[in-house]
């Protein structure tokens, strides 16, 4: 009897254990993998073929390959959206070719103040900082501030008392100071707003080519990166080092989160480029992600709709890139080029500067 009691007892024991095993084995696991895509962007802005020698194309196409390879690489890996935004942004900072990080411009008063934003389109967190002087790479403040912080923009001198507390490499002011970039803001400091001078936010630009500019747009230097991870997720990140010559700490739409930079898993990941005043007026960002929430437009349709309807009742100028939920990528401006690239889940990566 006692013999028959000690089976029963351990059958009983084994169906129990079985049974915790596959209740541990059912938890939900990480998404299944979905086809990843990454879009990047260096600038927009009134700049026709031919504006730059074929050494100067040569520059700008193998800076955004090495951007967009970054990218492919680590989103292959299976990194996060999120830091795959900001591990390109960090490398276009760290280029002299772009208005952001190293090649910022400089303002009225002949110093560097750079804006930079980051969001995780998964749970809507971001994070944004702006009028940054001594940070080498203000997206991964503004990550930080994403992360580590209960706030979402930090300004000025406390956003560098915070990146100081977490370890946030830092850099000389002479680090940011290029002579190109220089010489472009001593033939404009003194100029009156009134005169119709305008200048190329690209340190190439330069190399060949008189100091001031005339009858040229400016080209809009900021740097932003947006993709789509193999788990499904959506990011956007923006850095900019506004525009040479501003005044009273004016700030643009690239920290402004609905502005110039956003993400959502509902919609899409948005980064925009241009007079950042025209994309505060119109939420741009936030008002694609928007129309195709709420009124059913693609990503192409809402983009255009922005760009190319919209902007033009303000005369606005400028452009963006996105992607969204589908991976589909859409790239929209209303100028002569804009500085972009993407790639796909296979690597193919493809590059531009011209309206092509």
């Amino acid at each position: 009897m006692k013999a028959n009691l000690t089976i029963i007892l351990i059958a009983v024991l084994g169906l129990f254990i079985t049974s915790c095993k596959e209740t541990t084995s059912s938890e939900p696991s990480a998404s299944p993998e979905q086809v990843f895509t990454i879009a990047i962007h260096g600038g927009a802005g009134a700049m026709p073929k031919g504006t730059y020698t074929p050494e100067q194309e040569a520059a700008f196409h193998a800076k955004l390959k090495e951007a967009a390879q970054l990218g492919y690489e680590m989103l292959s890996r299976g990194d996060s959206a999120v830091d795959v935004v900001q591990a390109v942004i960090c490398m276009l900072e760290d280029s002299p070719l772009f208005n952001a990080g190293k090649g910022s411009v400089f303002t009225k008063e002949g110093k560097i103040q750079m804006d930079a934003a980051i969001m995780n389109g998964r749970t809507l967190d971001c994070g944004s900082v702006n009028n940054i002087q001594r940070v080498q790479n203000p997206i991964k403040v503004a990550r930080m501030v994403m992360d580590s912080s209960k706030y979402i923009m930090f300004s000025g001198e406390g956003a560098e008392q915070f990146a100081q507390l977490n370890n946030i490499p830092q850099a000389d002011a002479s680090y940011f100071y290029t002579q190109h970039q220089y010489e472009r803001w001593k033939g404009m400091k003194d100029s009156t707003e009134g005169k119709y001078i305008r200048y190329v936010d690209s340190v190439m630009a330069l190399q060949n080519i008189p100091t001031v500019l005339n009858n040229i747009e400016e080209k809009f230097g900021t740097v932003g990166c947006v993709v789509k991870d193999k788990y499904g997720n959506l990011a956007a990140g923006t850095s900019t080092g506004g525009l040479m010559n501003k005044k009273f700490n004016r700030i643009g739409d690239s920290p402004i989160i609905g502005a110039g930079t956003y993400a959502s898993n509902n919609t899409c990941a948005i980064s925009c480029t241009g007079t950042g005043e025209d994309f505060i007026k119109t939420v741009a960002a936030k008002t694609v992600a928007d129309l195709m929430e709420f009124k059913g437009l693609t990503l192409e349709a809402a983009t255009n709709e922005l760009i190319h309807v919209r902007f033009k009742e303000i005369k606005g100028d400028g452009g963006l890139i996105a992607i969204d939920k589908n991976g589909n990528v859409s790239f929209q401006y209303n100028s002569d080029g804009m500085f972009r690239a993407k790639v796909d889940d296979k690597g193919n990566i493809t590059t531009y500067i011209y309206n092509e």
